[in-house]
């Protein structure tokens, strides 16, 4: 199966794409969508048009995106919120079912504790999939969506229940 994870940004975007067979999972892509400070619009269009793309290409079969944390800008929050809505909207918009996880949840999948630093999520995302370098933040928070969704859809589409 391949997993597309996304640490969505409303100026840089992570995107991450693994295949899982079994318990194996394989590195496949990776990027960080880089849409800067401009016209807001534009780069609402610019996260959707990319990732539309990526999909595209890829052709995932399932999506997983992080969650939008509570920030103390509400501004910022506001506008990391509709980039997710941009992602998200690319993402069905290209068939796939979108899960939600929080950031706790990540680095507990992919560390085993919910308060890792950035550090170490970056290290164990290279343990696992191996990804030729460099691998920026965004794109290592990316895979590590995806690795999380790895570990979690399994366990739910047999419980047939939504993440």
């Amino acid at each position: 199966m391949r997993l597309l994870g996304v640490d969505p940004g409303s100026q840089k975007t992570g995107v991450g794409i693994i295949d899982v067979q079994g318990s194996r999972l394989q590195h496949v892509y990776h990027t960080v969508i880089r849409c800067g400070s401009g016209n807001f619009d534009r780069r609402l269009h610019m996260l959707f048009s990319r990732l539309s793309d990526i999909i595209g290409e890829f052709r995932p079969e399932s999506a997983a995106i992080e969650d939008v944390f509570v920030a103390r800008n509400a501004a910022s929050a506001l506008k990391l919120g509709q980039a997710r809505g941009a992602l998200v909207a690319a993402c069905c918009a290209g068939g796939l079912r979108v899960a939600p996880y929080s950031p706790t949840r990540i680095k507990q999948a992919v560390v085993g504790f919910g308060r890792a630093e950035k550090q170490q999520v970056q290290h164990m995302v290279r343990m696992l999939l191996h990804p030729p370098e460099p691998l920026a933040e965004d794109a290592a928070d990316a895979l590590a969506v995806a690795i999380c969704h790895a570990h979690h859809s399994p366990m739910q589409n047999t419980q047939g229940t939504q993440p």
